[in-house]
């Protein structure tokens, strides 16, 4: 693919990354619950048209198109260190599962994890296990997304019965590190 002057990074809004994260958690709503990370590129759509106009919606308007990318990784953080971008990628996007506890969760999670604070690994698990334990636990699709352009935003769709609630909220301090992992796949 090459890009166009009107598709140059620095043409996206934030409101157009926005667009696209809404975009992978529509198609990530129809997975199961459980189901592993899905990694996306985010081609200018304009740019997609060209190439494959048969993927493209003709009354699409929208400035970026996520496309799903295969992964065979459940290892998120292997996975974001091996990815690599063409330069028509202006950006990608991540939705994964996560878990939010409540502020009086902490106090639980410290104990936990005191005594294995020597060993990262079981410290994880035990954090894990804590937090799938805590009775006032919520599941949601965490979305974030990155372009070359520095635009950055992370979305949250709670989970709601065995569906993905319609609402989506959002938080600047959101997902500040899996932001910086994603931002070092455009520029790695």
């Amino acid at each position: 693919m090459t890009s166009s002057p009107d598709s140059a990074p620095a043409a996206f809004s934030q409101a157009d990354l926005g667009n696209a994260l809404a975009q992978c958690l529509a198609y990530t709503g129809d997975l199961p619950w459980g189901a592993r990370p899905t990694l996306f590129a985010l081609v200018p759509t304009t740019v997609l048209a060209a190439q494959a106009p048969g993927l493209i919606d003709p009354d699409d308007d929208s400035a970026l198109s996520p496309v799903v990318q295969e992964t065979d990784s459940d290892d998120l953080e292997e996975l974001l260190t091996t990815v690599t971008w063409p330069s028509s990628v202006v950006g990608c996007a991540l939705v994964s599962e996560i878990t939010l506890l409540p502020p009086d969760a902490e106090a639980d999670l410290d104990a936990a994890l005191e005594p294995l604070l020597a060993d990262p690994v079981a410290a994880d698990e035990a954090a894990r296990q804590a937090a799938q334990a805590h009775p006032g636990r919520q599941t949601a699709r965490l979305a974030a997304g990155v372009l070359r352009n520095g635009k950055r935003v992370a979305l949250l769709a709670l989970r709601d019965g065995d569906a993905q609630s319609g609402e989506l909220q959002t938080h600047p301090n959101l997902a500040p590190n899996l932001l910086d992992a994603l931002a070092q796949t455009l520029h790695g």
